[in-house]
């Protein structure tokens, strides 16, 4: 009987597809195959892998064996639910393995921010010190402030256990709030989102793309922020109306942005956002650190082994979590 088929997709740089053979189960076959040949190579897989787009319902009807679709990514709004729904096969995200690396990047964010470290930067690049710049711009301190956590998933607890310790009061809106015993962990104090976007200085965003969260920060909810607060978004980009942001920033109603998602990626060269001085701007890297590959890997060899032994597979989207037998 022929090992079971494991399709990569897309291509891997040399470097990572050897800590990929490192992790891969030796009883599997693994194969990496490009984008425009998927349809064809789905025919014979048993499992797909990988940072996977859109794949067509008539390509996931033909992939009769498959019995997973294992992203190595924590988002799945770009991938076909319907038709994966259609054909039957379970969609997995990466069990967290990039929490770590984008609680980082939201921390940066946030304090980059705050700091005003890239017009600061400039300054200093273009021979000038601090002439003309000291209580021109305000520089903040996440001491004492109000960091609000807008999702509290793996990644908002990996920032909120990273922030235990800088002396800011940690505030969190999930629609599913944690057990009393996790909060007390965390440090963290459970707040409605509409009070949540009064009282935090710095709100970070962690909530999956969907439709009800869709343009979650919009008009309504920048007007409510208050004038020195930034908004922080490692997610994706479509959870802030990035009209309603950039009015907002260019008025002052909201102190900054940091983003690293943007509604269109990669965004068109005019877009508004650029130029913007209180916008910090970083092209949706904030999850794929060099450390974080080996746990990507880790985690989804486990899940699919997992699956291949008959056991049901862990970290299924929600939208086709019926699929799966427990």
């Amino acid at each position: 009987m022929p090992e079971p088929l494991i399709v990569y997709s897309p291509a891997l740089a040399l470097e990572v597809r050897e800590i990929a053979e490192r992790f891969r189960p030796r009883d599997f076959r693994f194969e990496i195959v490009p984008v425009e040949h998927l349809p064809d190579a789905l025919r014979e897989a048993d499992y797909l892998m990988g940072f996977i787009g859109h794949v067509s319902t008539d390509a996931l009807a033909g992939a009769s064996r498959l019995k997973i679709v294992q992203l190595m990514s924590v988002g799945y709004d770009t991938f076909n639910l319907e038709g994966a729904r259609a054909a039957a096969i379970p969609v997995s995200v990466n069990g967290g393995a990039n929490a770590i690396a984008v609680a980082e990047h939201a921390i940066m964010l946030m304090l980059t921010t705050f700091k005003h470290l890239t017009e600061l930067n400039d300054i200093v690049h273009s021979g000038q010190w601090r002439s003309g710049h000291s209580g021109a711009v305000r520089l903040y301190e996440l001491w004492h402030s109000t960091v609000g956590i807008v999702g509290m998933g793996r990644i908002g607890q990996q920032v909120a256990q990273r922030l235990q310790g800088w002396d800011a009061r940690l505030v969190y809106f999930d629609p599913v709030r944690l057990p009393a015993e996790r909060e007390h962990d965390l440090g963290v104090t459970y707040l409605p989102f509409e009070e949540l976007v009064r009282e935090a200085d710095a709100i970070s965003v962690h909530v999956p793309l969907s439709d009800a969260t869709r343009h979650l920060f919009n008009g309504h909810a920048f007007s409510r922020m208050k004038p020195s607060a930034v908004l922080v978004n490692t997610s994706r980009g479509e959870l802030v109306d990035e009209d309603a942001l950039v009015a907002a920033l260019r008025e002052g109603r909201i102190g900054g942005a940091g983003l690293d998602v943007f509604a269109q990626e990669p965004p068109p060269a005019d877009h508004p956002l650029f130029g913007l001085p209180n916008a910090i701007l970083t092209p949706h890297v904030a999850g794929p650190t060099w450390q974080s590959w080996p746990r990507r890997f880790e985690n989804c060899f486990a899940n699919i082994t997992r699956v291949e032994r008959g056991d049901a597979p862990q970290w299924v989207v929600p939208e086709l979590d019926d699929l799966v037998r427990r």
